[in-house]
C-alpha cells in the first residue's frame, strides 16, 4: 500500500525506455514515444491514482465500518490495478526496444508465426463452498465470528471484482452474482481467481456520535434547535443510553486477508458448471482464518472471434451434385465452423436460411487445384467431410488466382484458431454480458442511524434524549432528512 505522500523514484537500467516515478501520489512515465494504446493504459493507471486518492480520503473519514470495508477493498483493487498498468506499460516498451533492435532494414518479410485470433471469456456462477464443524454449523455453538469476502480476478493486465459478501456459520458457501466478461483474451491465457477477507468481530452497541455529524446537525438545524440536538448528543453520549447508535471510527482502517488462490486456463473452460481446486493460503491458528472447503465452483466460458464474426465472404460458384457441368453461383460467407452459401448478398445481410452449408471441422480437408488454362475457368478448391464410410466433398470456384489464395488463407487461419482454441470451437458457447453493477449494500445486520431512529421506540421520559425526535415533529422531519442525505451520500 502506498502513502498519499509518498515519493520514491524506482532505478532502472541505463539505457532503458522506462522511467517510473512517484512524486505526490502521482505516476509519470517518461517515454521516447506512445503508440495508441500505450496512450489508452497511460490514461487507466491516471484513472486508477486519481480513485486511490479517493479511497484514502474516504477511508480517514469513515464513521462506519462498512464504509471502511468498502473504502479498503477500493483501495486494494486500485493498488492492484495500478501495480498491474506499471507492469504492462514497462513490458510493452521492452519489447518495443527489443524489436526495433532485432528489425533490420532489408527485411520486409512477414513473421512466419500465425498468430491465433482473439476471444472473450466470462466466469459466472461463482461459489466457494465452506466447512464448518459439527458443533458451530448443526448446534450452534462457539463464537459467531463473522467475515467480509469478495474476490479478485486477473487475466493480463485487466483486474475486475466482486461484490463484497457477510459470511458467517449460517451460510453452507460464498455465492457471488456477478459475471465478469475480459476481452481481447488469447487461447493462451491465465485467469487468477483470490479471495481476500476481513474478519469481522462481533461488536455490541455502539455509541457516541462523531463530532463532525454533530458539528452539522446544530449549524443545519438553526440556533436554538442545534443546541437542544447537540445537547442531546453529548449527554447521551455520556450515558451510554442514546438510541442513536453510531458505530466509532476504525483506527487504521480494517485489513483483508489473502485466503485462497488458484489459476484457470483454456483446459478448465466448459459449457458448464465445473469445480476446481483452490489453494488454501491461511490455516485455523490464523486470525484471517475461514474454513473453506478448498474448491470453487464456477462456469467458465469462451468465445473465439473466429467463433462469432465471419472471416473471408465474396462470390464463389458451387458444382451442382452428380452435374459436372452445372454451377451455381452464390455468395459464400465463412463463420465460425461454417461455409454458408447463401444465393445472394443481400440474403446474407438480412439473414435469409442459406442455399448449402458446408461444415468446416478439425477433420475436414481441404484442397487448391487450378483447372487447365484451355478451359478458362477460374481456380478452384475442394472441401472434403468423412460422414462414416462415406466421404462429401464439394468443388467450389473462385474469381481468379487472388480470390483463391484469399481463401485459402482464411481456412488455413481458421484451422489454426482451432488447433488453439480447441474445445472453444466445437460450438458457440453463450456468453451474457454482465449486469451493471449496483452500488454496495451495507453489510452490517442492524440498520443505519437513520433507520434506528425512524423506527426507535420513544425513550422514557427524563431519560437522555428525550424529545430529541418524537415530540417536536418539524425538529424531526428535518433530522431525518438531513441523516437521510448525510449516509446516502456516504
Amino acid at each position: 500500500m502506498f502513502s498519499r505522500n509518498h515519493r520514491s523514484r524506482v532505478t532502472v537500467a541505463r539505457g532503458s525506455a522506462l522511467e517510473m516515478e512517484f512524486k505526490r501520489g502521482r505516476f509519470r512515465l517518461s517515454l521516447f514515444s506512445d503508440p495508441p494504446e500505450d496512450t489508452e493504459l497511460q490514461r487507466k493507471l491516471d484513472h486508477e491514482i486519481r480513485m486511490r486518492e479517493g479511497a484514502c480520503k474516504l477511508l480517514a473519514a469513515c464513521s462506519q465500518r462498512e464504509q471502511a470495508l468498502e473504502a479498503t477493498k477500493s483501495l486494494l483493487v486500485c493498488n492492484s490495478r495500478i501495480l498491474s498498468y506499471m507492469g504492462e506499460l514497462q513490458r510493452r516498451k521492452e519489447a518495443q526496444v527489443l524489436g526495433k533492435a532485432a528489425r533490420r532494414p532489408s527485411d520486409s518479410r512477414p513473421p512466419a508465426d500465425r498468430s491465433p485470433c482473439r476471444g472473450r471469456v466470462c466466469i459466472s456462477d461463482l461459489r466457494i463452498p465452506l466447512m464448518w464443524k459439527d458443533t458451530e454449523y448443526f448446534k450452534n455453538k462457539g463464537d459467531l465470528h463473522r467475515w467480509a469476502v469478495f474476490l479478485l480476478l486477473q487475466l493480463g493486465e485487466h483486474i475486475e471484482d466482486t461484490e463484497m459478501i457477510l459470511v458467517d456459520r449460517t451460510l453452507t458457501d460464498i455465492s457471488f452474482q456477478n459475471s465478469v466478461l475480459f476481452t481481447e483474451v488469447g487461447p493462451d491465457f491465465e485467469l487468477r481467481l483470490e479471495l481476500y477477507g476481513a474478519c469481522m468481530e462481533e461488536e455490541g452497541a455502539l455509541t457516541g456520535a462523531p463530532k463532525r455529524l454533530a458539528t452539522k446537525l446544530s449549524s443545519s438545524l438553526g440556533r436554538s434547535s442545534g443546541r437542544r440536538v447537540r445537547a442531546s448528543l453529548d449527554s447521551a453520549g455520556g450515558s451510554g443510553s442514546c438510541p442513536i447508535l453510531l458505530p466509532t471510527q476504525a483506527v487504521g482502517g480494517p485489513r483483508f486477508h489473502l485466503l485462497a488462490h488458484t489459476t484457470l486456463t483454456l483446459a478448465a473452460v466448459r459449457d458448464g458448471f465445473r469445480t476446481h481446486d483452490l489453494t488454501l493460503s491461511s490455516h485455523e491458528d490464523s486470525p484471517a482464518w475461514l474454513p473453506l472447503y478448498g474448491s470453487v465452483c464456477c462456469r467458465l466460458a469462451a468465445q473465439p472471434l473466429c467463433m462469432t464474426q465471419p472471416t473471408a465472404s465474396g462470390t464463389l460458384r458451387v458444382q451442382q451434385a452428380g452435374e459436372l457441368q452445372s454451377w451455381a453461383r452464390v455468395h459464400g460467407v465463412l463463420k465460425g465452423t461454417r461455409l454458408f452459401c447463401y444465393g445472394r448478398l443481400e440474403d446474407a445481410e438480412a439473414g435469409e436460411e442459406p442455399l448449402l452449408t458446408i461444415v468446416i471441422n478439425k477433420e475436414t480437408q481441404v484442397r487448391a487445384g487450378e483447372l487447365s488454362q484451355a478451359s478458362g475457368r477460374p481456380s478452384t478448391l475442394t472441401i472434403s467431410n468423412q460422414y462414416g464410410d462415406d466421404e462429401v466433398t464439394h468443388t467450389l470456384q473462385t474469381e481468379g488466382q487472388g480470390a483463391l489464395q484469399s481463401w485459402m488463407e482464411a481456412l488455413w487461419q481458421l484451422f489454426f484458431d482451432m488447433s488453439q482454441w480447441k474445445q472453444c470451437c466445437d460450438e458457440i458457447m453463450k456468453i451474457e454480458t454482465p449486469a451493471p453493477r449496483k452500488p454496495a449494500q451495507a453489510l452490517a445486520k442492524q440498520g443505519s442511524l437513520y433507520h434506528e431512529m425512524v423506527l426507535s421506540e420513544p425513550v422514557a421520559a427524563g431519560g437522555p434524549g428525550e424529545g430529541l425526535l418524537l415530540q417536536d415533529s418539524a425538529l424531526s422531519a428535518e433530522i431525518q432528512a438531513l441523516l437521510s442525505s448525510y449516509f446516502s451520500e456516504g
